[in-house]
């Protein structure tokens, strides 16, 4: 299996545009060690012929770009064969209505991010109005595996959020989910870039993972509110904060992940500083940053 972190910020991405945290001020002046990231996307394929995208964030254009695997062959023939949504957040799907020049777009979500994005957000009912959406269903529920070709294939598992929902029911099944992603004769990817907490079902998809890719969003738990730029925690937000006593630096660093990997880093987020002690900290307990063109070979 063969993985792309095509973009490893969270919303916003970093720098974001209208903040001056210390984080975004040093990745600008260049004061500190830093390298600027876009919001969270990542690229998997079996045979680096046939990609599928595990969600679209708002800058999939530059990401395609930046990664020659995903260019178009002869005439408009591209290897993107689909997406698959973890969530209706606009950072993971607002790059769909950007693919609207294709032939269709076969998009992978579950029947609760189906419904928000066509009559939430609507964001699906204008993109069909200028290509085809061909919609697969995922479920949650379902054991086994569904092959996506050439001997891949993924398993979706819930992960409960109690984050407030924009847009439908707050306690809808489905709302946000992982993917554990399998090779045949190879390896094992977990995708979760957005996990509010390491419940014992959510343990149990990390079981024999070779790379996991996981929520990064905030160091602290106070992160934003001490910045004084929001009033939400990182937990409120339906974020599990890396450090702090139940933090998930103690949690994953005692399970047996081949390597676990923070994507979906916030601007605010101190491990974005190459010469920081929190970036020291992980790297003490064998974690890893993802930044962008990160490639693995699974």
């Amino acid at each position: 299996m063969w993985v792309r972190v095509l973009g490893s910020a969270a919303g916003g991405g970093y720098p974001q545009w209208n903040c001056t945290c210390p984080p975004c001020r040093a990745v600008r002046d260049g004061s500190r060690p830093a390298r600027p990231r876009t919001q969270s996307s990542v690229a998997v394929s079996a045979d680096r012929r046939e990609w599928f995208l595990l969600n679209a964030s708002p800058d999939v254009l530059a990401q395609i770009e930046s990664f020659p695997a995903l260019h178009p062959g002869r005439g408009r023939q591209v290897p993107l064969h689909g997406v698959l949504l973890t969530d209706a957040e606009l950072d993971h799907t607002a790059g769909l209505l950007l693919l609207r020049e294709g032939r269709g777009l076969d998009v992978y979500a579950t029947e609760a991010v189906h419904e928000v994005l066509c009559h939430g957000t609507g964001l699906l009912r204008v993109l069909e109005a200028y290509c085809p959406v061909r919609w697969h269903a995922v479920d949650p529920r379902a054991d086994g595996g569904v092959p996506l070709g050439g001997g891949l294939s993924y398993r979706a598992f819930d992960v409960p959020t109690a984050k407030r929902a924009r847009f439908g029911p707050p306690d809808a099944a489905g709302r946000v989910v992982g993917y554990r992603f399998n090779q045949d004769g190879g390896g094992t990817l977990v995708f979760l870039p957005c996990l509010p907490e390491l419940t014992f079902s959510i343990r149990a998809e990390l079981d024999g993972c070779d790379v996991l890719l996981a929520d990064g969003t905030c160091w602290a738990d106070d992160e934003l509110t001490r910045l004084g730029l929001a009033a939400k925690t990182s937990r409120d937000m339906g974020h599990l904060p890396i450090s702090g006593p139940g933090g998930s630096l103690e949690q994953l660093a005692a399970l047996p992940i081949g390597r676990t990997i923070y994507t979906h880093i916030n601007n605010t987020n101190p491990i974005l500083l190459e010469d920081s002690p929190e970036r020291r900290r992980l790297e003490q307990h064998g974690l890893e940053v993802a930044v962008d063109g990160l490639e693995l070979r699974i």
